[in-house]
């Protein structure tokens, strides 16, 4: 299948609140894979199903070298912030590209899933993956990497986009 199509800043669907995915059948084994298709198709190390105007609770990640270890959370839930420190990191993405922005966020977190097989998870991650956990999980609550950064920048940043889409 042809990859998505991914929303780019400043569409108004990246702002829908995802629905919970009530039960884990094909049709969400299809869109994971989908999914996966499309971040790596973007060279991204991270998709939340919202970015591709879906609004459940999807994200797929693959932050290994050689891009051969996905993960996909179904609805992801944050259980606990294990290690508090926040630590920055230069985060990109696909719906905001071209624009990278330090950001600050605990390094290590605690969070359950349903896999693609729609048994129960949890797993700890920190560093690279903890961020991009907690960005895709921004995603699904129609939140944005430009909403932690200031007013001004924000605008440039959704002008030069806008006016590049001939928007």
């Amino acid at each position: 299948m042809p990859s998505l199509k991914i929303l780019i800043f400043p569409d108004p669907r990246l702002r829908t609140v995802a629905k919970a995915i009530e039960k884990v059948d094909d049709s969400i084994k299809q869109l994971s894979e989908d999914m996966l298709q499309t971040m790596y198709e973007g060279s991204g190390i991270g998709l939340a199903a919202t970015q591709v105007d879906v609004h459940k609770r999807i994200i797929v990640i693959d932050v290994s070298e050689k891009k051969d270890q996905p993960l996909v959370l179904i609805n992801p839930v944050l259980k606990r912030v294990i290690d508090p420190n926040l630590k920055s990191y230069s985060e990109g993405c696909l719906s905001v590209p071209g624009y990278y922005e330090e950001l600050k966020r605990p390094s290590e977190i605690e969070i359950s899933f349903k896999d693609v097989n729609g048994e129960n998870q949890t797993l700890v991650v920190n560093g690279l993956l903890s961020v991009v956990v907690q960005h895709e999980m921004d995603h699904l609550d129609g939140k944005m990497m430009v909403d932690f950064i200031s007013n001004i920048k924000r605008e440039m940043i959704r002008k030069k986009l806008s006016k590049a889409r001939g928007s």
